[in-house]
């Protein structure tokens, strides 16, 4: 949810504040994220080998996702915002110079020459110093046509009654009313249509995932992928379970929770996925290249350690991302360059990531120790950071607090 802050703080990695201010851009009074800069009397540029890791950093798979992020954004209007949340992104036609060169650019080295002399790095920070970066995959479930244990929770596809309203959709009642759409609980108690049917478990965490794979006995495979949910809020089960005692820290992962609810019974599992009131629908597409990542939120489909969700209500989609972070799975410390093509209900946070590993069991597993802190750097083309920049330099001190910005 959004709160009002003073200002959006500029962190620069490079800061040139010689072109002129164009159209305005309407900066919103209401944003999350706030992005830290230089004092507007200091210009000491902090080149990209400052940032730590970005000298090593392998750079191809972010390469290929954000020229499927370019190619969806040829589509729109120039003077369409990036983001109608994130307006200081800018506007398409603000991107499209450095689209065209990154097109044309196929290599590593020739990748990392196009975005240090296109973008200019700004670090994102929480109002309240929180940053969390965590992993999830395209998992692959074992399903079945009709229910025949186990496969015998359906697989819900995006039901008639729903009516579209924004994060609020509403159901249509048989009387014509309308209400709020309905928790997970009465979802299932009053039954959905199925796509197909699969473990229970496998089920949950599908929806959790938000899109996956199922592979029927005939050895074909049909993706499911994410339609809609019931605007109720996330609630996380693995805590739920925790704080009843039920499980251990230890085993608080996707592993852990469903090895405890084959442990535990149909009766107790599903009390346990109850308290997760969010619920979502899938879609049945053909599997297609199976290469290749499912579509996320911006309609491009997801590449391994390439693409990242994040939270739309700050964060634009289709942009640039560096990140440090550390995860068993990601070998230990690690920083990257990611293309922020995602979102989902639990992301929420202005330096909060989930990122795509991939398909399958590896992905899952090593998406699976990913859970920590870290530092995001969002790269805008220069003529955006500027223009952010120069805003900042006219803003009213008197808004920003003493000192305004942090060196």
């Amino acid at each position: 949810m959004l709160r009002s802050v003073a200002a959006i703080f500029l962190s620069l990695a490079l800061v040139s504040c010689q072109s002129a201010l164009r159209a305005p851009i309407v900066y919103p009074d209401q944003v999350v994220a706030v992005l830290k800069g230089p004092s507007p009397s200091s210009t000491a540029p902090q080149a990209y080998s400052d940032l730590p890791g970005w000298s090593s950093a392998q750079l191809a798979a972010s390469l290929q996702a954000f020229k499927r992020s370019c190619g969806r954004l040829s589509k729109r209007s120039k003077d369409d915002y990036v983001s109608s949340s994130a307006t200081w992104a800018g506007t398409v036609s603000d991107w499209l110079q450095a689209c065209a060169a990154l097109q044309r650019t196929h290599d590593e080295p020739g990748a990392r020459a196009a975005f240090e002399t296109l973008f200019i790095p700004i670090e994102a920070l929480s109002p309240d110093g929180a940053s969390r970066f965590t992993g999830y995959f395209e998992p692959t479930y074992e399903a079945r046509r009709s229910p025949v244990p186990p496969y015998t929770e359906p697989v819900p596809a995006l039901p008639a009654d729903l009516v579209p309203n924004g994060a609020s959709p509403l159901q249509r009642q048989r009387n014509g009313k309308t209400r709020p759409y309905p928790a997970r609980e009465e979802i299932t108690r009053d039954g959905v249509t199925a796509i197909a049917y699969a473990h229970p478990s496998d089920v949950f965490f599908l929806q959790i995932q938000g899109s996956g794979r199922l592979r029927f006995p005939d050895g074909s495979t049909t993706r499911a992928v994410y339609a809609a949910h019931n605007g109720q809020p996330f609630r996380s089960t693995a805590n739920w379970l925790m704080e009843t005692g039920r499980i251990s820290r230890g085993q608080a992962d996707m592993q852990g929770i469903r090895a405890w609810m084959d442990r535990a019974g149909p009766a107790e599992a599903r009390l346990a996925m109850n308290q997760n009131p969010r619920y979502v629908f899938f879609r049945a597409e053909p599997e297609g290249d199976p290469t290749l990542g499912p579509a996320g939120a911006q309609g491009v489909p997801l590449t391994p350690l390439g693409s990242m969700a994040v939270d739309t209500s700050i964060q634009p989609l289709g942009v640039p991302m560096f990140v440090q972070t550390t995860a068993p799975g990601l070998g230990g410390n690690w920083s990257g360059l990611l293309i922020s093509q995602d979102t989902g209900g639990a992301i929420k946070g202005a330096v909060r990531g989930d990122l795509y590993f991939g398909t399958g069991p590896d992905a899952g597993a090593r998406a699976g120790t990913m859970n920590a802190p870290g530092r995001l750097w969002v790269l805008l083309p220069r003529s955006v950071a500027e223009r952010l920049i120069r805003a900042m330099q006219v803003s009213d001190a008197s808004d920003l607090g003493d000192p305004p910005f942090a060196p």
